[in-house]
């Protein structure tokens, strides 16, 4: 249609305007980083500089923002880290400094690592992020190709790393070799992790089932986002009519990539043998009653709070869905230094309540 078709051409077209601002501003907050490197370096007794500049610059442009001490000393961070790698060379000419193309498609072509130019896309915010919170180049690197290629928002990237997506993405018990066609069954591991943070669940009890999908379902955006891209919701409680009996799937969703519908059940407490049985009823259902010829088989994801990997495999050893089961949590645990001078959150609820109960 002429509207979707003109539609596209917009918000291509303002991706490229904001891709194209955000260079610039990668190429300054770069050269600024290495003017204030070089600075410190010549004079390395001096204190207070980058507090000085902060403040010239404040008096030359007058509510001008972006350019506090703090951020004054990332961008220097930011330079100390790039300007020796094949990325900073492009930031460099992005500055004017490289007139020569060759010279820079030469630099491009011998380097291992096939995404630089689109580095250029992923804002300064987010690459402070990834300095800040990534312990290795490794795994900074694995965010920083999958914040370029998805456009990830800081908050999005934020998310994921604080879910260790690094760790687990691709690692979720399953049976997919098995029971998946070929041809999308690397793409079905890689989009789905065994374990996922869901720290915006907040319920009174942990432990009801009801109560956890009803703050999933009120704030859903967030948890498609631990999920990753490429979800789409299309219900929860959704309904199934069998033998003139309802049935009920806790999250249905459709991953647009594998074409494949993914079928959601939660459990609150640990994997059991039976769990299995009921997704692979809920999967044939699925695919005989609701999925299109085109579509890939649809996916089962049983999302609990512990799980058993032998339990795991067995209960899977004669199903005949493809599915998996990944653990979850609604915050990160804390430091073990930390953890031994915090109550145990069981015995916190009875003293509260009992205290409540004296009043």
């Amino acid at each position: 249609m002429l509207r979707s078709e003109i539609v596209s051409k917009i918000r291509q077209s303002r991706y490229l305007a904001a891709r194209a601002v955000n260079r610039e501003i990668l190429g300054l907050y770069f050269s600024i980083g290495e003017a204030i490197s070089k600075r410190i370096l010549q004079h390395p007794w001096g204190t207070g500089i980058i507090s000085r500049l902060s403040h010239d610059i404040q008096a030359d442009f007058p509510g001008i923002r972006g350019f506090s001490e703090r951020n004054l000393k990332n961008m220097r961070r930011f330079y100390e880290h790039y300007y020796s790698t094949v990325f900073g060379q492009l930031l460099t000419a992005q500055t004017g400094r490289f007139s020569n193309g060759q010279l820079l498609t030469a630099q491009l072509t011998v380097s291992d690592d096939p995404l630089p130019e689109e580095f250029l896309s992923v804002s300064f915010t987010s690459h402070i992020v990834l300095l800040q919170k990534c312990k290795t180049k490794r795994e900074r690197s694995f965010y920083l190709k999958q914040a370029a290629q998805n456009q990830w928002s800081v908050e999005l990237l934020e998310n994921h790393i604080g879910s260790k997506l690094y760790a687990h993405q691709g690692k979720i018990q399953n049976n997919f070799a098995e029971r998946m066609p070929k041809k999308i069954r690397t793409d079905a591991i890689r989009a789905f992790r065994d374990e996922y943070l869901f720290p915006f669940v907040q319920v009174d009890d942990p432990n009801d089932e009801y109560l956890v999908e009803r703050a999933i379902v009120a704030d859903v955006k967030k948890f498609m986002l631990s999920l990753g891209r490429e979800f789409t919701f299309m219900g929860n409680q959704y309904r199934l009519v069998i033998d003139e009996m309802e049935y009920f799937v806790d999250l249905l969703f459709y991953h647009r990539r594998l074409r494949s519908m993914i079928a959601i059940e939660l459990k609150t407490g640990r994997f059991k043998p039976e769990f299995a049985g009921k997704m692979n009823f809920y999967l044939a259902a699925l695919d005989t009653t609701i999925k299109l010829p085109e579509e890939n088989p649809s996916i089962g994801i049983i999302l609990c709070r512990e799980k058993k990997k032998t339990t795991v495999e067995f209960a899977f050893k004669f199903t005949s869905a493809p599915m998996g089961v990944a653990t979850y949590k609604f915050a990160e645990n804390p430091p073990k230094d930390l953890a031994r001078f915090l109550p145990d959150p069981a015995a916190l609820k009875k003293a509260i309540a009992k205290s409540e109960n004296e009043r």
